[in-house]
């Protein structure tokens, strides 16, 4: 049987566990306001995109190969798949 392969929006490169920051490597547009799940192993949540910025100044939205910061409600560790929700 196959599997459907899910659209991935990005995936986290760093977290800042100090301001609560995920960065992350965008792989299809993304933009404040969204729905997105976050998955990293068995370990998920999902958040509304309350915040994006590039080099400290907040954006509407981000787009394939930009590098962003992003709010996160919970912990994203390196390697975290951003996904739709």
């Amino acid at each position: 049987m196959k599997t459907i392969a899910e659209k991935v929006i990005g995936k986290v490169t760093h977290y800042y566990d100090h301001i609560g920051v995920a960065v992350v490597d965008v792989q299809s547009t993304i933009r404040v306001g969204d729905t997105i799940r976050l998955r990293h192993g068995d370990r998920e949540f999902t958040q509304t995109v309350q915040s994006l910025q590039v080099n400290h100044t907040p954006i509407a939205s981000a787009a394939k190969g930009q590098e962003v910061g992003m709010k996160v409600n919970e912990v994203a560790a390196e390697g975290t798949l951003v996904l739709p929700a």
